[in-house]
């Protein structure tokens, strides 16, 4: 699900250790990415965890106006590329295409990047890519893909200094050598604060890299990252490792019988010209509300008032304060204008 993101260290970054100790960057790559691992296994995301894609096809629908929107930007071009970043098991990239109208459908060259194998059944004119396609003209959306890039986790010590943590297969963990070199230069820049003795913070760089890598290979268009998120301003104290199995949150054990996520800092990941909203934002730009229905309607048209008010219920989900709509949305235009209107 990830690309990017190697998950290999230095020895002296929160490499392997004795006794089975490493860093938290290395067991996630582990856990998440190996053999057997959580984004290897058959059921797929969906199977432990409920996202925008998953919550309704509005999100789909909206996305497929974005593409639009680049299309008209680009001057529609003969031919269109939709990349769908950690694409799980097809169900955006596959709800996009069947949004689309006809004669932009026709054009467009959809990709599904994903580590796991290609569904069975999946829409043939889905390619299926284990790396992101080069010289992409169109849109590149990124669904919670960069919470799942590895990273080391740090945490404050007695004396004020800030360490690696280390962790083994069971989700032990203890505290390794101390933070230096750029990992230090990032968490000083990005993760401001005092260094209080247990404070925790995940060190972005490797997020920042791996979206800077993929937005490097839009040629002409738009790349757009959404996931839960922060700001500098606001870190979390002790940060956001978290597990999902199951649709129940859990301890990040990693052992790959669970999701291992962290909430991201989209502000350190945004390169010159790219700005952040918020879900709730981008989707009532894209024409996404949660109104509900005239009450009238039930009484001339009541299958459609049903229709209307499943549909108001699901926008309302999507764009919700302290849910879905509180996702970070990272807009980064590569060449043409801001197509949010940002």
């Amino acid at each position: 699900m990830t690309w990017g993101a190697t998950g290999k260290t230095a020895d002296g970054d929160g490499g392997p250790d004795g006794g089975g100790w490493r860093g938290w960057r290395a067991a996630m790559e582990a856990a998440l990415y190996g053999p057997g691992g959580f984004y290897r296994r058959p059921e797929g995301p969906a199977g432990h965890f409920r996202t925008s894609v998953h919550a309704s096809a509005l999100f789909a629908e909206a996305v497929a106006r974005l593409l639009g929107r680049v299309d008209e930007a680009l001057g529609h071009p003969a031919s269109l590329d939709f990349v769908d970043m950690a694409a799980g098991r097809g169900e955006l990239v596959t709800g996009v295409l069947a949004a689309l109208p006809a004669d932009l459908a026709a054009r467009t060259r959809a990709y599904a990047v994903e580590i796991a194998d290609r569904p069975a059944g999946l829409d043939h004119r889905i390619e299926w890519l284990a790396e992101c396609p080069k010289g992409v003209t169109g849109l590149l959306f990124a669904n919670e893909w960069l919470d799942n890039v590895p990273v080391e986790v740090a945490e404050v010590d007695p004396s004020g200094v800030w360490r690696l943590v280390l962790v083994r297969e069971d989700g032990t963990e203890r505290l390794g050598e101390p933070v230096s070199g750029a990992a230090a230069e990032w968490l000083a820049r990005w993760w401001p604060g005092p260094a209080e003795e247990g404070l925790r913070a995940e060190i972005g760089l490797p997020r920042d890299t791996a979206w800077a890598s993929v937005v490097a290979r839009v040629e002409r268009g738009l790349a757009v990252a959404v996931d839960y998120a922060h700001t500098a301003d606001a870190r979390p104290p002790f940060g956001t490792l978290t597990g999902f199995r199951k649709g129940r949150e859990t301890a990040p054990v990693p052992d790959g019988s669970c999701d291992i996520t962290a909430h991201v800092a989209l502000d350190a990941c945004a390169l010159p010209g790219g700005r952040a909203l918020t879900q709730r934002d981008a989707l009532r730009a894209l024409g996404v509300a949660g109104a509900r229905p005239p009450l009238a309607l039930a009484t001339t048209d009541p299958a459609a008032y049903v229709r209307a008010l499943a549909s108001a219920g699901e926008a309302a989900e999507l764009t919700a304060p302290g849910g879905l709509g509180d996702f970070g949305w990272l807009v980064q235009p590569v060449g043409i204008p801001d197509p949010l209107g940002g």
